[in-house]
């Protein structure tokens, strides 16, 4: 079972500051994955920005998406 996100805020450095269902905050570093496929777009800093909530995920206006169990186990709890 995965938790669904519920709010996402780009921020420097390519990082999500993302907020679980449970209110859990957590960074998530998309910089690993900007050498790879559809997220290579993400590279140029305004279409960076344009993440957004799609369902229980987030998605850009590329279209790329990355999965919410991702999102969770790859990210880091800020206090």
């Amino acid at each position: 079972m995965y938790l669904a996100v519920k709010e996402v805020k780009p921020v420097e450095n390519y990082l999500l500051l993302l907020t679980f269902e449970n209110g859990e905050v957590r960074k998530f570093d998309m910089k690993p994955y900007l050498e790879t496929g559809i997220f290579q777009e993400l590279k140029d800093p305004s279409l960076f920005n344009t993440v957004r909530i799609s369902f229980d995920s987030v998605e850009w206006d590329n279209e790329a998406d990355v999965d919410p169990e991702v999102l969770y186990h790859e990210s880091i709890s800020v206090e």
